[in-house]
């Protein structure tokens, strides 16, 4: 009797496997089969492509070194200036916590004005970067790569040496934000940076315009620059 009861329950149990549904199909009010939110994330490619604009808090400071008479009194000058930028992305997920994203564009640009000399910095940028994604939409990232800033220094006294100088710097950057999904595809994402890099050292020949009325040559070095930035961007899954 045992095994009758056994051989039955048995064959009831595989009927019903057969027959379920797959566990990717759930039942909606009206009884209607509709794929669900978890099958949908599984079917997903990984790819992912955003956009981004921000605006940065740049600090650095400006260093000088010349030859010409009274050069002790040129001192150095630090700034602090807001910029607006923003950048794209390409990226993937790497299972159901990390990404991976190349990222790409402008921190800013700054220009100011000083007794007929005009100063200006832009800083175009390309970072690696690697997130941990928490539950709840926050997420922690570091990021590595290079800027390139680019300083234009011009005026009327200067007689000599290229206006634009651009260097070639190691960046590095500490993001932490947070994530919310407006539907299938689209996420909204708010995001602070702080970064890290380094400017370039331009030299040019300027015409002493007192006694003995030579011309001597005159270094700015761009010294580190620390960029602290919040941005809002979208972010597109396939």
């Amino acid at each position: 009797m045992k095994k009758i009861l056994s051989v039955a329950v048995l064959a009831a149990v595989t009927a019903t496997a057969v027959n379920a549904a797959p566990s990717h199909l759930v039942r909606n009010s009206n009884g209607e089969y509709v794929v669900n939110y978890d099958y949908y994330e599984k079917e997903k490619s990984g790819w992912y492509i955003g956009g981004r604009v921000s605006l940065s808090l740049l600090n650095w400071k400006n260093s000088y070194d010349t030859d010409a008479p009274n050069s002790e009194m040129l001192e150095d000058e630090s700034y602090t200036e807001m910029v607006f930028g923003g950048g794209l992305s390409v990226g993937r997920r790497l299972g159901y916590f990390w990404r991976a994203e190349l990222e790409g564009g402008l921190i800013g640009s700054h220009e100011h004005d000083d007794v007929g000399t005009t100063f200006k910095l832009t800083i175009p940028y390309v970072v690696a970067n690697a997130y941990y994604d928490f539950a709840n939409g926050f997420y922690l990232g570091a990021g590595a790569g290079v800027a390139l800033p680019t300083v234009k220094w011009y005026g009327q006294n200067f007689t000599g040496g290229e206006d634009k100088e651009r260097g070639v710097s190691p960046m590095g950057a500490f993001m932490f934000g947070y994530a919310r999904k407006l539907d299938y595809n689209l996420w909204l994402d708010l995001r602070y940076r702080l970064s890290v890099l380094s400017g370039p050292e331009h030299k040019r020949t300027f015409e002493y315009v007192l006694p003995p009325y030579d011309e001597y040559e005159i270094t700015n070095k761009v010294g580190l620059i620390l960029d602290n930035s919040i941005s809002v961007g979208l972010r597109y899954e396939f």
